[in-house]
């Protein structure tokens, strides 16, 4: 009966004691990450200085994603002897200068993709990449400073393909008005007078004209994480036809050595590009019967920064 009592008296012993190693070790660790969050909030505050100090910051950041298949007498598929791929690679860039009294912003965003269906049976069939994604857009804004927050500025932006049809269509905005910067990392681009130059081949769908051009871009740098959402819309002044938006979302997380994961995705609503691709099938379509889909896309792959 006394070795059984000592034998729960040790028990609860060793219970109590490890409780309180345990207790112990649960607000070291929370002291520990008090200390790593306040390290970082300086830490942050420092880059803050940084990127707000006078000259030049450049950089560039993107994804690549690739996907090859073959199959050979798989006959569970519709398609037992099959080669396919699917390969994409997007850009984002930029160069800013930030002066007392001026900046200069300039960014590139490039998306290009590659598809591949071949079906080894069909001597007809295409073995070749064909092209899938084609974007290209390049602006420039200058600005000069009124305040802290508020610029006159001036706006130069070309968007267009570059795989295939490059410059049918392309899009050249011009502009001037206001550009607001309410945080370090956001700018928002007010402009009431802009002209929206239009280059195709058809002319009876694509058209210039004069309207309003707002532009709002969100680049951030947290650690390891890079982020940058662009968007760029144009109200015709003339008709509704002939605005157009985009919507860009580029997000990456570098693991090792600049190399990581990426995410990017797209969004167009543009009624030109529309009837355009509509005509091809049916050359009755006009600009009130054709059926303007939202354009999308996106790409998930190996992300890089530089």
């Amino acid at each position: 009966m006394k070795k059984i009592v000592l034998t729960l008296a040790l028990a609860f012993v060793a219970t109590v004691g490890f409780s309180q190693t345990e207790e112990e070790l649960k607000g070291q660790l929370s002291a520990a990450k008090d200390s790593i969050a306040a390290i970082q909030g300086r830490a942050d505050a420092i880059q803050g200085a940084i990127d707000a100090l006078p000259g030049w910051k450049k950089g560039a950041f993107g994804t690549i994603g690739a996907n090859l298949s073959s199959f050979n007498n798989w006959y569970g598929q519709g398609t037992p002897d099959l080669s396919s791929g699917n390969i994409g690679v997007t850009v984002n860039a930029f160069a800013n200068l930030n002066e007392e009294k001026f900046f200069w912003r300039n960014s590139g965003n490039i998306n290009l993709g590659w598809v591949k269906f071949d079906d080894k049976n069909d001597p007809t069939d295409d073995d070749s990449f064909k092209q899938g994604t084609d974007v290209f857009n390049i602006t420039s804004l200058y600005g000069r400073k009124l305040s802290e927050k508020w610029a006159i500025s001036g706006l130069g932006e070309y968007r267009t393909t570059i795989l295939n049809n490059f410059n049918d269509p392309g899009y050249l905005d011009l502009g001037v008005g206001a550009t607001w910067t309410p945080i370090a990392d956001l700018v928002v681009v007010i402009h009431p007078l802009n002209y929206n130059f239009v280059f195709s081949d058809n002319d009876a769908v694509f058209e210039s004209s004069l309207g309003a051009k707002i532009v709002a871009d969100y680049t951030k740098q947290i650690g390891a994480v890079n982020f940058k959402s662009n968007l760029s819309m144009f109200q015709s002044y003339k008709s509704g036809d002939l605005s157009n938006l985009t919507w860009i979302n580029s997000f990456g997380y570098t693991l090792w050595n600049g190399i990581g994961l990426g995410f990017e995705f797209g969004l167009r609503d543009n009624k030109q590009e529309a009837l355009n691709f509509a005509l091809t099938d049916n050359v009755n379509e006009t600009f009130d019967t054709v059926d303007n889909k939202l354009q999308t896309y996106f790409l998930v792959g190996l992300n890089y920064s530089l």
